[in-house]
């Protein structure tokens, strides 16, 4: 039996209790093994992971197991042995520990965004700057809206209440989800001060361009466009929104939003326009039919997919993530 879902550390160890239980009760001799086997697999890119994996984590005690194992995974990794065989514990907590630091970075990555922003500096040069390290790398260290989807809310969450529950506190981990939460509701503010205030922002149309907390994928599980949305909608502003592949599970979800053709139809007559996900569409918009089709040339770029000064000399009132205009000496 191959447990692939992230589950609660002892997850493996009760289903094996479990099924060694009722084979006892029914007189059965089947031999049987769980085997916690956690998978590593991005949304929109599952299929390439699974294919290429950079390492396969098998939790189990049993030899035999994890022989017919490595033997499943064997033309995976003929050309490297990426197979790392743990106890079934160590291989539940290795998917939440893994999940959970990700996260961090991009918690810490967008605190780092803010302080950038009060100091005149540029958080793609210090982003470029860090990730030369090899000691930390260019993964997970892109600022933006907060992390969203399936994984990261859900395995943070049950890491804290896991440290709850055996009385082990987990301070960063904490840390790390009130960031997040915290930045939803700020990157909603960002977009209520380009348009210049509340009371300014009342009555405005948004032409909201992503709304999946990732591109590639049409999940809108803690998507940040969720949260901006509800922030925009109380503070009176009116939203046109557009995503490649989320509009029908966004539906379900969102009222009072205005449903659009393209991300052109969505920019038609609007006030201001805000970049949610980094659509690779989104990256290479025809900025003169933009600032043509709109009433006011605001952008609010909370992926920092253009260049500020290109965004200047293209007439745009230009805001983005940690990359505020530099403070004099």
């Amino acid at each position: 039996v191959v447990c692939k879902s992230t589950s609660p550390v002892g997850t493996a160890c009760r289903v094996q209790s479990i099924l060694d239980q009722h084979c006892q009760r029914r007189g059965l001799s089947w031999r049987h093994t769980v085997v916690s086997n956690p998978e590593f697999l991005k949304e929109g890119a599952a299929i390439d992971d699974f294919m290429r994996p950079d390492c396969i984590v098998l939790g189990c005690e049993d030899p035999h197991a994890e022989a017919v194992m490595r033997s499943l995974y064997e033309p995976f990794v003929r050309n490297h042995d990426r197979i790392l065989s743990m106890s079934r514990r160590a291989a539940e907590m290795t998917k939440y520990a893994a999940n959970t630091f990700l996260a961090a970075r991009i918690s810490y990555i967008n605190e780092i965004a803010s302080l950038c922003e009060q100091l005149g500096v540029d958080v793609e040069q210090v982003r470029k700057g860090i990730g030369s390290d090899q000691r930390i790398g260019h993964h997970f260290i892109y600022a933006g809206c907060g992390y969203g989807g399936s994984c990261f809310p859900k395995d943070t969450l049950a890491l804290l209440k896991t440290a709850e529950d055996y009385d082990s506190p987990t301070r960063i981990v904490e840390a790390v989800v009130k960031v997040n939460d915290t930045r939803k509701r700020a990157m909603g503010r960002k977009v209520i001060d380009a348009l210049g205030g509340l009371d300014a922002a009342r009555g405005k149309r948004v032409a909201m361009l992503g709304l999946t907390f990732k591109p590639n994928t049409d999940d809108m599980r803690e998507a940040p466009s969720l949260g901006i949305i509800a922030g925009l909608q109380a503070g009176g502003a009116k939203i046109r929104a557009f995503d490649p592949e989320g509009m029908d599970e966004a539906k379900a979800l969102l009222d009072g939003v205005e449903w659009c053709e393209d991300a052109y139809d969505a920019v038609t007559g609007a006030e201001a326009l805000t970049i949610v996900t980094e659509w690779n569409e989104f990256r290479a918009l025809d900025l003169e039919r933009v600032k043509s089709l709109m009433k006011s040339p605001v952008m609010v770029d909370l992926r920092n997919i253009y260049d500020p000064d290109e965004m200047a000399a293209a007439g745009f009132r230009y805001t983005c993530v940690g990359r505020a205009r530099a403070v004099s000496e």
